[in-house]
């Protein structure tokens, strides 16, 4: 799986003019399955997303994780990250079929939450209006074949 993780300190996603998700403080996580990923794949980037350390202590050093502040998260799929740039025009074949990216996307919703993060979605497969500001900024890329 994939994911970009933006430390904000709010974002929100509108979907058909309605907004469906929001937070204040934490991460914004837009997320893809690629092919052959697994449910243990998705909880390990749960848990990695959950502990990693990119929020400020009081000394001003990104020494806290999402649960060490309270924070929230904002999940959203988002199956461009699975991007072959080769060409000019980017291909997606290395992303999950929708079916698999949907069911890995709320296993990974799910994983979270069990890490004890308040946890709000996008709707998959929607097109969504997908607001937030960056606080830092702080934007890390995570694959799990490289955690």
């Amino acid at each position: 799986m994939r994911a970009v993780v933006q430390r904000v300190t709010g974002a929100s996603v509108t979907v058909d003019g309605a907004m469906i998700g929001d937070i204040g403080p934490g991460l914004l996580i837009l997320i893809c399955a690629m092919q052959g990923d697994t449910d243990a794949q998705s909880a390990q980037l749960a848990a990695k997303i959950a502990k990693l350390r990119i929020f400020r202590d009081d000394a001003g050093r990104m020494n806290l994780s999402v649960r060490d502040t309270g924070g929230a998260a904002l999940v959203v799929s988002q199956f461009t990250l699975a991007a072959d740039l080769r060409g000019n025009r980017p291909g997606f074949s290395t992303a999950a079929a929708p079916d698999e990216g949907e069911r890995l996307y709320r296993h990974f919703t799910a994983a979270l939450r069990g890490q004890g993060i308040v946890t709000g979605t996008g709707r998959f497969g929607a097109d969504m209006a997908v607001a937030m500001v960056n606080d830092g900024p702080v934007t890390i890329w995570l694959d799990t074949d490289r955690l």
